[in-house]
């Protein structure tokens, strides 16, 4: 009888633990956050200093994905992640207007480069990204591009747009890889390619290229952040507050003299520059 009464006993407690345990566990999930990023926002070690510093005045865990912004953007319109920080604003403002996306903010931005060989074989020193672009293509020199979908990969295409060549044959590569791993290709077959500053400045020591040229407004580079739409996907668990919490962050004083201050001790110069506070 003894017996019978301590298994009562247990399954009481089992039930009641259960009971308590279930809201804990989603509590718990409410303070994981899924952010869904680009490579140069990982690539540059930006995120080494920013998440940490989220997370600890926030409370959240944060989970990144790093990948093109096309993909960011593909992560949120399915629901797969919380909060997106992507810079392509043609491709943000549609995010927004198709209903997928609130709350966008400007972030921070820099520009792109193009880099390559230092012999210059198709003489882009000092060019504007068109005419470089053209005289890659005119004498078509390698040209490795990301190929992916990314912030980067869309501004080269429209400036391949611009000046009405569609790239192809054995001088232009499509590497489907992020930007580390592109410049690493460009670097190794000695070709041109498009690369964002913050990356290009916190990996430039590892390559044999050089920044050919840049001065050009066509190559400005905004980020945004934005909150995915949770009334888009009512069957799924999106973290809207964790969201709202980091753009919040990201956009504060706190969070902007970060962004404004990264990269200045190790490079001499800041590799993002802030939008939200000047």
């Amino acid at each position: 009888m003894a017996k019978v009464k301590k298994l009562v006993l247990f399954l009481i407690i089992f039930v009641l633990a259960a009971s308590v345990c279930i809201p804990l566990v989603s509590c718990r999930k409410d303070k994981e956050l899924i952010l869904a990023s680009t490579t140069s926002t990982q690539d540059s070690g930006l995120f080494d200093v920013l998440i940490p510093a989220f997370e600890k005045a926030a409370g959240y865990k944060v989970k990144v994905i790093a990948v093109g912004t096309g993909e960011a953007i593909k992560l949120g319109e399915k629901g797969e992640a919380d909060v997106l920080l992507v810079h392509s604003r043609k491709a943000e403002d549609k995010f927004v207007a198709d209903g997928f996306g609130i709350n966008r903010k400007d972030v921070m931005h820099n520009n792109f480069l193009i880099v390559g060989p230092k012999d210059d074989p198709a003489k882009i020193k000092g060019l504007a990204a068109a005419d470089a672009f053209k005289a890659i293509a005119s004498s078509q020199s390698l040209f490795v591009s990301r190929g992916d979908d990314s912030g980067t990969y869309k501004k080269e295409s429209d400036i391949w747009g611009k000046i009405d060549i569609k790239p192809s044959g054995n001088w232009y590569i499509e590497s489907g890889l992020g930007m580390g791993e592109t410049l690493t290709i460009s670097n190794e077959k000695q070709g041109y390619t498009l690369t964002d500053n913050a990356t290009w400045l916190a990996q430039k020591r590892n390559f044999m290229l050089t920044a050919l040229s840049g001065e050009d407004k066509i190559l400005y580079n905004p980020y945004g952040v934005i909150a995915v739409n949770p009334s888009k996907h009512p069957d799924l668990k999106i973290n809207y507050e964790g969201a709202m919490a980091f753009i919040n962050f990201i956009t504060s004083e706190e969070g902007q003299k970060i962004i404004k201050n990264f990269g200045v001790d190790k490079y001499g110069e800041p590799l993002f520059f802030p939008d939200a506070i000047k």
